[in-house]
């Protein structure tokens, strides 16, 4: 049985806005990303996990229970990052992660002592002043540290400079390692790749895709650049019967798609031709999500 579970979820705003027949699966353990770009239906997905919403028709279920009619029970088991931050009237970032401790019966701040130094986070400074970044650090701290199973993190790195974001990614792995269950929304694609074990894209309120990023980096299908010495050998190979991805004449180069199966015989071919250097080009889920955009908007055309 998965432990977070989406069916047929829905929820109509009018004018092609909202969520619509959403199916998610989601397993014990399970790290998922949940891709798409602003305004694609991430943040009105989770607000039906969190309890938020009630959804016009479908469900969902979390460990067994409802989202909307045991929302109370199933916080007490949710860390949450949400995508808007809202903090009480409280001076400090310490006064609010005593309340926030007092809340949850969270007795050991050791782990959250952790997170506020691997995220350069100053708590003693004032809420009301804090900007974009350190809301964000507060509010992640906030999710972390009353050790909940289930993380549900929506858009968790936003305000983030780059480097606080890789420190971010180490914690989500440490949390990853304890066996959690991650369910994360974001609109960069890099920051799923390595964490996550599937991902779903999201764009217009419905699901396109959802893969395991094994696969992804497993691919069947790779990308070759080449350059070739010649402007002679480029046009000759470029005669060839390749899947040819991009042409740069003025450079003599060529990316070329070739499957698993096809490329000894690839190979073989280039031996009759001076290459000046030949590289693969890594399959990325971007380029994998991309490539199902294209193809989507190819049948609409």
């Amino acid at each position: 049985m998965p432990l977070i579970e989406l069916k047929m979820l829905t929820k109509n705003y009018g004018d092609g806005r909202g969520i619509f027949d959403v199916n998610l699966e989601i397993g014990k353990s399970e790290v998922f990303g949940f891709v798409g770009t602003n305004g694609a239906g991430k943040t009105t997905t989770i607000r039906h996990l969190m309890g938020f919403l009630k959804p016009d028709t479908g469900s969902a279920t979390i460990n067994g229970l409802d989202c909307w009619n045991d929302s109370a029970e199933l916080k007490k088991i949710i860390g949450y990052v949400p995508g808007e931050i809202a903090f009480p009237e409280v001076p400090t970032g310490v006064d609010f992660f005593k309340g926030q401790a007092e809340l949850l019966g969270v007795k050991d701040l050791s782990y959250a002592k952790y997170v506020v130094k691997k995220l350069q986070l100053d708590p003693t400074a004032k809420l009301n002043r804090m900007s974009k970044g350190m809301k964000q650090k507060t509010a992640i701290v906030a999710a972390l540290m009353g050790d909940r199973e289930i993380l549900i993190l929506d858009e968790p790195t936003t305000g983030l400079d780059p480097l606080m974001r890789v420190r971010f990614i180490d914690i989500l792995n440490d949390e990853k390692k304890k066996g959690k269950t991650i369910f994360m929304s974001t609109h960069l694609f890099d920051e799923v790749e390595d964490t996550c074990d599937k991902v779903a894209l999201i764009k217009d309120g419905k699901i396109l895709a959802v893969k395991s990023t094994k696969e992804i980096r497993h691919n069947e299908n790779k990308s070759y650049k080449i350059e070739f010495l010649s402007k002679s050998d480029y046009k000759r190979f470029t005669s060839l019967d390749f899947s040819f991805e991009e042409k740069q004449a003025e450079k003599n180069q060529v990316i070329v798609n070739v499957s698993d199966n096809d490329v000894n015989a690839f190979l073989g071919v280039l031996k009759g031709y001076k290459i000046k250097f030949i590289s693969e080009i890594k399959y990325t889920l971007e380029k994998y999500f991309n490539g199902i955009y294209k193809e989507r908007q190819n049948n609409v055309q």
